[in-house]
């Protein structure tokens, strides 16, 4: 009985040695047979980002269907073709932009703690004086690369810079990460040491670091310097290489530096002899206006906003257990994208709920904007309302037409529809390429301070990219990877 028992036990391992080995050399082989398999890649779901609705592609009449009431000739119609995209349900709210004033804001001020710990402690402090609470040492970069670490500590990238000798610096953040797990302390009675209060006051007086002197504060009120909150980019300046026909990508890679604070003296500076001083001191960062669109934009700055929120998102991407794509840019609508979807499907419509009235059948009034001869208050808003007001039109966007004008990524061309293409049109001179020749972008959908005309779906308006203006605010769109399930399907339609 013994003996079978062995027996079977040594038939057993065998077996599992031989399923082991033929595993091994299975998994050794290619396993595609020498036939041609694709590269698989990761497979690839859709994210819908938070806030944004699917545009479903296809084709629209574009341009002026009614009589041309301004006879301006800057619309006719013709049939245009546009690829899917995501686009936000409102107009970028002054929460939403305060979220990036505030990232910005944040990471600047941490950038200059962190240099200051780096010029107090050296390029290689002690465990020790790194591990002191409350103090400017807890903003030493996590991640920083000293020339004198030991050489198999060096990651294969430091040793490549410094073997061609390129820079290497305790400054270059390609060379650490700022400490984003460390509060930053705001309260001067809670600076923990000397250094903290230098960087944040400023070493030489009152007025030199990232606050308002009492002189310039309203009430004396601590106020952070508004104008050193600077968003910094990289771009690549395609449209302007392609038009170029350049074999050289260097010269067409541009940095951006943009003060991205809402200019809130907009709410005065638009409208003479008018008391809006209210709506200047409180709009951007008063709780009840959190959920209003934010005002006070230019065209760079929106397209600022855009930049940051794919590097926001991305960098998340980055940071999972299993790293997530990259996901494609956010940017602001093309004219032609916008118009698209204000039209939410309808084909010839008036308004973004068809039209030709700005009435409903209860006599309420469909939009925010100025009717009956300069009656402001007759649609029951006097300036802007919640970015989620009023019904919204069949792809479920909201004020598509009113509350603010938005920007759109395209530069304005009068004649521009007779030469723009029927395939996804967009008059792009580049990010900033040649700013000299046309500074002009389009505005579509009207505002608050409107009258009817600018509020249809056909009507094209411009403003001057440096502009800031009370009336003008934007919203973002992504484009839609592969295709999508067709207009008939559409899961946003709500009609």
């Amino acid at each position: 009985m013994g003996f079978k028992l062995n027996k079977i036990k040594s038939l057993v391992k065998k077996i599992l040695l031989f399923l082991v080995i033929s595993v091994f050399l299975i998994s050794c082989s290619k396993g595609d047979r020498g036939e041609l398999m694709g590269n698989k890649g990761k497979k690839f779901f859709p994210d819908k980002p938070t806030g944004m609705l699917l545009i479903p592609s296809g084709a629209f009449l574009m341009g002026m269907a009614d009589a041309d009431m301004a006879q301006l000739e800057n619309a006719p119609t013709s049939t245009v073709s546009i690829k899917a995209f995501y686009m936000d349900e409102t107009e970028i709210t002054n929460g939403e932009y305060r979220q990036f004033v505030n990232w910005v804001r944040d990471s600047i001020v941490r950038d200059a703690l962190a240099k200051r710990a780096i010029t107090e402690l050296g390029p290689t402090p002690s465990q020790e004086d790194l591990d002191t609470d409350n103090s400017i040492n807890s903003f030493f970069p996590k991640y920083q690369v000293p020339e004198d670490v030991a050489d198999e500590e060096k990651n294969g990238y430091t040793k490549y810079k410094e073997q061609w000798s390129l820079e290497i610096s305790e400054f270059d953040k390609d060379t650490y990460n700022l400490n984003n797990e460390v509060d930053i302390i705001w309260g001067r009675e809670d600076y923990p040491d000397l250094a903290y209060a230098e960087v944040m006051e400023g070493e030489f007086g009152e007025g030199t670091g990232f606050f308002l002197s009492k002189e310039e504060s309203f009430n004396g009120d601590r106020t952070f310097n508004t104008k050193k909150i600077e968003y910094v980019y990289d771009f690549f300046d395609a449209a302007a290489a392609v038009k170029a026909k350049s074999e050289t990508r260097k010269e067409y890679f541009k940095q951006r530096t943009i003060q991205i604070y809402p200019d809130t003296t907009s709410w005065i500076r638009d409208f003479n002899y008018s008391y809006n001083e209210p709506m200047h001191n409180d709009y951007f960062w008063h709780d009840a206006y959190n959920d209003y669109p934010v005002v006070g934009i230019s065209w760079e700055q929106a397209s600022a906003f855009a930049h940051w929120r794919t590097m926001y998102k991305n960098q998340y991407q980055r940071t999972k257990k299993k790293e997530g794509q990259r996901l494609p840019s956010f940017r602001l609508p093309s004219e032609a994208e916008w118009e698209y979807a204000a039209r939410g499907g309808l084909e010839s419509g008036t308004y973004p709920w068809g039209g030709p009235y700005t009435l409903d059948s209860k006599g309420c009034f469909l939009a925010n904007f100025k009717p009956n001869r300069g009656d402001y208050a007759s649609d029951n808003a006097l300036y802007t309302v919640e970015a989620k007001s009023y019904w919204a039109n069949d792809y479920g966007l909201y004020n598509m037409a009113g509350n603010v004008s938005e920007w759109t990524e395209s530069a304005y061309d009068k004649g521009a529809y007779e030469f723009d293409s029927g395939l996804n049109p967009n008059v792009n001179n580049g990010a900033y390429a040649n700013d000299s020749t046309n500074l002009r972008k389009v505005v579509r959908g009207g505002s608050w301070k409107d009258v009817a005309y600018f509020l249809r779906v056909s009507t094209r308006d411009y403003e001057y990219q440096k502009e800031k203006r009370s009336y003008i605010g934007f919203r973002t769109v992504q484009d839609y990877l592969g295709e999508d399930i067709g207009i008939d399907d559409n899961p946003n339609k709500v009609f």
